[in-house]
């Protein structure tokens, strides 16, 4: 069906979890929260989809998009446990795991537009305009999102450093 090896299925149906996750901790949170149980499923959802991109791919842009999702993925993941990096960390943290979503969501747009419906897809030529205007619009979600959420942990940075001298004030 679609056209999707038994491979592919596994690929497709272990990256799957991952967009509902990511959309609800982007609902609840504002951004993928790594230490969250459903963070530790994104994570497990993403990164066997990510490996598996590898033995399926047909097209080297595949290839590249697996490779940085992964790279983003584990630095996502793993800043957060370096103390070095200060409040910075989190900035980075929200960045790196915004764009894992971010490559989750291009290939799979385009895996729907050019399979669905069966037979008759919606998007026969890579380069079609509804296509290309998906994948912009992904483009411009990733802008307007990362920049929402850093000017929330901004605020949040902002008011957690208030917290203790209004604290203080009001004793």
């Amino acid at each position: 069906m679609f056209g999707i090896s038994s491979l592919g299925w596994v690929h497709t149906l272990s990256s799957l979890p991952a967009i509902p996750l990511a959309v609800y901790m982007f609902a609840r949170y504002g951004r993928i929260v790594p230490r969250s149980r459903p963070g530790v499923v994104y994570f497990i959802s993403m990164l066997i989809g990510a490996i598996t991109v590898f033995p399926i791919a047909h097209q080297s842009v595949s290839y590249i998009i697996g490779t940085a999702t992964i790279l983003l993925l584990l630095a996502g993941y793993g800043i957060g446990r370096i103390s070095g990096f200060g409040r910075a960390g989190k900035y980075l943290e929200t960045i790196f795991l915004s764009l894992t979503a971010f490559l989750l969501m291009l290939p799979t747009v385009t895996e729907i537009l050019t399979r669905v419906p069966n037979g008759h897809p919606l998007v026969a030529d890579l380069n079609s305009p509804i296509l290309l205007g998906c994948q912009a619009g992904l483009g411009v979600i990733l802008i307007l999102g990362l920049t929402a959420q850093i000017i929330h942990l901004r605020r949040q940075n902002r008011l957690g450093a208030f917290a203790p001298e209004a604290k203080m004030a009001a004793e």
